[in-house]
C-alpha cells in the first residue's frame, strides 16, 4: 500500500529568535542592537560610533561578534562616501570566471545555490555567503568546509581542462604553492614563484603568492609592493585589500589596516575574514579597559584631533592609505616595518588615519596622499589618491625583485586573460549530455559529490535511493534540503553555445509536460483507497512510482490525479474520483504527506502504464437532473428524510467514534437548498458515505450512480441497518 487514508500530524515548534533565550543582559543586548540599527539607513557614522560608546552603559559588549551592526554601518558609510556606482563592481565578466575572485575558474566547485567558485576561494573560507545571491555557501549555513568537503564539479572541470589546459596547469601550480605556504616553506615557495614569474610576469595570482611568501619571511615592504601592483591592475578585488590590511596590521599600522578592511567589505560585504578583523579591532577599541585608558590621554581631548574629520570614506582608486616603497629603497626588502604602538586610540594611529603628511622617514615608507578631504571651494568633494604603480608595469629580474617598465610596453600575456572566449571547434554537444537520460542537460543540477544530472533525472533516481547514481555517495542531506538549484554556469554555456540543441530539448520537454497535464487521456492513477467528491483524502506517499506521479502533477500545474481501488482482474476499478492536491509536505527521506480533496467522478475507458504507475483514459460523470416538478418535489422530501436520518445516526454514535470522525473528515456539511446545483449532488451524501463502515465494493456502486434518487435510497438502506444496531 502506497498511501494511508490518515494524514500524519506532527507538532512543530518555531525556532527561538536570536537572543530569544532568557539570560543575563539579554534586554541590554537587544536595546544596543536596536539603537545601532536605527543609524544604518541614514549612514550617520559619527552617531553610530557615539551610540556604540553610549551602549557601554548598558553592559559589556560580550565579544567582537556583537559589533556586527556597527561594522555594517561603517561599511555602508564607507561605500556611500566613495560615491554612486562604486563599491560592488565585479571584475571582467567571462564564461569561466569564479564568482568570488573573478579569475579563471580553476577546479570549479558548484555550491548549493547553483553558482560556481574556484576551489581556492572556498578552501580559504573567504566568505560565508554567495557573492551573487547571498545564500549560504555551505549547506549547514556557514559551517566549516571540514564538515562539508569541497568536490570539484566533474562536468565543468572536464570542460575547462579541455578548453584551457594552460590555465588549468597554472591553477594546479597555484595549489602547490598554497601547500608550500601552508607548511611554512616560505623560501621554497618564493623561489618557485619567482621562477614562474620569469616565465609569465603578468600573472597576478603569482604576485599574491609572492606577497604571502614575503610576509612569511617578514619582508613586509616588499610584500606591500606586490600587493600595490595587483591593486593597480584589479582595483575591485576584495581579497587583495584584505591581504594588504593584514600586512599593515601585523606591522602595527592598525588604523591603515582598518581602512583597508573596510574597503574590502565595501567591495564584498560578505568577505568574512575582513569582517571578523574589523569586529576584533572595534571590540579592542570599545572595550571598557581600553576606553578608560583612552579617556585619560590627551589625544582624544586635543582640539586638533577632536575637530578633525574621521576620514573613512575618502575615495581611493587603488588603495586606501597605501604604503609604497621609495624607488631608492626598493632593494632593502629585508627590513621590517616599525610597528605603531597601541590601537586607534593612540596618537600615532590617529595620525596615520587622518594626517596627509608623510610618515616618518626612518620607517623606510612614504605615503602618497590627497589634499585635505574637505576644502573651502569644494566642500563635500572626495579627492582621489594616487595609484601605487598606476603608470607602471613590472617585470621580474633575476633576483626576484620588480624592475619598473614604462606603460605601453607589451608583456608576455594579455592582462585581459584569454579564457574569456571559448574555442568554437572544441565545443561538443556530447560534453553536455546527462549520464542518466543520455540527452542534453535540461535544468542541470550538481550534487555535493560533484556529479551533474538533469533535475528531473536526479529526482527520479532519488525516489528509489538517496545516493548518487554514479558514485553511490549518500545524498540524504541533499535530499532532505530539497534544494535542487540549477547550475547556472552550465546552463549559461548551453544557452550560448548550443542554442539550437537547447531549443529542441525544450520542445521535447514541453510535449512531455503537455502529455502529463492532460486530464482526460493518460490520466495518472493512484491505486489505493476510495475517494469521494468534496471529501478530504490525506495520503502518505512512499513508493517511487507515486513520488514521481505526485511530482509531475505539481510540476505540470494540474495538481490532479485519479484515485481508484484495486481490482484483481483489471488492476484497478472501473470507477474512481479525481483528487486535487492542496498541499504537499516532504519528509527528509523523500516520503511525503499529501493533502488532497475529492473532485470529479469518472469512468475508466482504457487502461495504460507510464513509468511504473497506472494511467487511464476517462470520462467524467455527472448526476442526471430531474426536470419534472412532481418528481423533484418527491426527491426533495426523500433528501430531507435521509438527511435527518443521517444526523440522528451521527449524534447517537459514541463520543470516541464521533471525535475521530470529526478530526479526520471534519464536520458534516449542511443541507443544501438546491439539491441539483452541483454535478455530484449534495456534499453531505459523500461525507456520510466516506464515514460509514461499509465494504468498498458497496461504496463503489454508490459512487458510480448518476441518479441522486438511487443514491439516497442506497444510503437510506445503510442507515436503517446501522440504526437497528444502535438501538440494540
Amino acid at each position: 500500500m502506497a498511501a494511508s487514508s490518515h494524514a500524519a500530524t506532527a507538532g512543530s515548534e518555531l525556532p527561538p529568535e536570536p537572543g530569544g533565550s532568557g539570560g543575563p543582559g539579554e534586554g541590554a543586548d537587544e536595546e544596543r542592537e536596536l539603537l545601532l540599527a536605527r543609524l544604518v539607513p541614514a549612514s550617520r557614522l559619527k552617531e553610530a560610533v557615539g551610540a556604540s560608546l553610549a551602549s557601554l552603559c548598558l553592559g559589556p559588549l560580550g565579544g567582537a561578534q556583537r559589533l556586527g551592526t556597527l561594522v555594517d554601518c561603517l561599511v555602508l558609510n564607507y561605500r556611500l562616501r566613495q560615491g554612486p556606482g562604486r563599491g560592488r563592481e565585479r571584475g571582467a565578466e567571462g564564461p569561466l570566471r569564479c564568482c568570488g575572485c573573478g579569475r579563471f575558474l580553476g577546479e570549479p566547485v558548484t555550491v548549493p545555490c547553483g553558482h560556481t567558485y574556484c576551489r581556492r576561494c572556498l578552501r580559504r573560507e573567504l566568505r560565508a555567503r554567495c557573492r551573487r545571491c547571498r545564500d549560504w555557501l555551505l549547506p549547514a549555513g556557514g559551517t566549516s568546509t571540514a564538515a562539508a568537503p569541497l568536490r570539484t564539479s566533474v562536468v565543468l572541470n572536464r570542460l575547462v581542462e579541455k578548453w584551457f589546459p594552460g590555465e588549468c596547469e597554472r591553477a594546479r601550480a597555484g595549489t602547490r604553492l598554497e601547500e608550500l605556504l601552508a607548511q611554512g616553506h616560505f623560501r621554497e615557495a618564493l623561489g618557485a614563484v619567482n621562477q614562474a614569474l620569469r616565465a609569465d610576469s603578468s600573472d597576478l595570482m603569482l604576485r599574491i603568492y609572492r606577497a604571502e611568501s614575503y610576509v612569511g619571511l617578514q619582508e613586509y615592504k616588499t610584500a606591500i609592493e606586490d600587493l600595490n601592483f595587483v591593486i593597480s591592475k584589479m582595483p575591485n578585488w576584495p581579497e587583495v585589500y584584505f591581504k594588504k590590511g593584514k600586512v599593515l596590521q601585523d606591522s602595527g599600522f592598525v588604523g591603515d589596516a582598518l581602512q583597508l578592511f573596510l574597503q574590502c567589505l565595501a567591495l564584498d560585504e560578505d568577505f568574512l575574514p575582513a569582517k571578523l578583523e574589523v569586529e576584533k579591532i572595534l571590540c579592542d577599541i570599545l572595550s571598557p579597559e581600553k576606553l578608560g585608558e583612552s579617556l585619560k590621554e590627551s589625544t582624544w581631548n586635543s582640539p586638533h584631533i577632536r575637530n578633525k574629520p574621521f576620514i573613512l570614506g575618502s575615495e581611493v582608486t587603488a588603495s586606501y592609505c597605501s604604503l609604497q616603497l621609495c624607488p631608492l629603497q626598493s632593494s632593502g626588502g629585508s627590513d621590517v616595518l616599525e610597528p605603531v604602538s597601541g590601537g586607534l586610540n593612540r596618537a600615532q594611529s590617529a595620525h596615520a588615519l587622518n594626517s596627509t603628511k608623510d610618515l616618518a622617514k626612518e620607517d623606510g615608507l612614504k605615503r602618497v596622499s590627497s589634499e585635505p578631504l574637505l576644502s573651502g571651494q569644494g566642500k563635500g568633494a572626495l579627492l582621489k589618491r594616487k595609484l601605487s604603480f598606476s603608470e607602471q608595469d613590472a617585470v621580474v629580474c633575476e633576483d626576484g625583485r620588480n624592475k619598473h617598465k614604462k606603460q605601453g610596453e607589451s608583456t608576455k600575456r594579455d592582462m585581459t586573460l584569454a579564457f574569456g572566449t571559448i574555442p568554437g571547434d572544441l565545443i561538443d554537444v556530447s560534453d553536455f549530455e546527462c549520464s542518466l537520460c543520455m540527452r542534453l542537460f535540461f535544468e542541470p543540477v550538481t550534487t555535493p559529490c560533484g556529479h551533474t544530472f538533469c533535475k528531473g533525472c536526479l529526482q527520479r533516481c532519488l525516489d528509489h535511493a538517496p545516493q548518487c547514481p554514479l558514485c553511490k555517495e549518500s545524498l540524504k542531506e541533499y535530499l532532505a534540503s530539497r534544494k535542487y538549484s540549477i547550475t547556472e554556469l552550465l546552463e549559461e554555456l548551453i544557452m550560448k553555445y548550443l542554442s539550437d540543441e537547447l531549443f529542441e530539448r525544450r520542445r521535447i520537454h514541453a510535449e512531455e509536460t503537455a502529455e502529463h497535464s492532460n486530464l482526460t487521456n493518460n490520466v495518472p492513477m493512484f491505486v489505493c483507497t476510495m475517494a469521494y467528491p468534496t471529501v478530504p483524502c490525506p495520503l502518505h506517499v512512499f513508493e517511487p512510482r507515486y513520488r514521481l506521479m505526485i511530482r509531475r502533477s505539481m510540476e505540470t500545474g494540474t495538481k490532479q490525479f485519479g484515485m481508484c481501488i484495486s481490482d484483481s482482474q483489471n488492476g484497478f476499478a472501473d470507477y474512481g474520483c479525481m483528487l486535487q492536491i492542496r498541499n504537499v509536505h516532504f519528509l527528509p527521506d523523500g516520503r511525503s504527506v499529501v493533502d488532497t480533496i475529492g473532485g470529479k467522478r469518472f469512468r475508466v475507458l482504457r487502461r495504460g502504464m507510464k513509468d511504473g504507475y497506472c494511467t487511464a483514459d476517462i470520462e467524467y460523470l455527472e448526476d442526471v437532473k430531474v426536470a419534472d416538478e412532481e418528481e423533484l418535489k418527491k426527491l426533495r422530501e426523500l433528501h430531507n428524510f435521509v438527511y435527518n436520518q443521517a444526523c440522528s445516526w451521527f449524534q447517537n454514535l459514541r463520543n470516541k467514534f464521533r471525535t475521530q470522525i470529526l478530526q479526520h473528515f471534519g464536520p458534516m456539511p449542511d443541507r443544501e437548498e438546491n439539491i441539483q446545483a452541483m454535478p455530484n449532488g449534495p456534499a453531505w451524501c459523500w461525507w456520510l458515505l466516506a464515514v460509514l463502515p461499509v465494504d468498498p465494493r458497496y461504496q463503489l456502486s454508490v459512487l458510480s450512480m448518476m441518479s441522486l434518487k438511487d443514491r439516497l435510497i442506497k444510503i437510506q438502506h445503510i442507515l436503517t441497518y446501522f440504526s437497528r444496531d444502535q438501538s440494540k
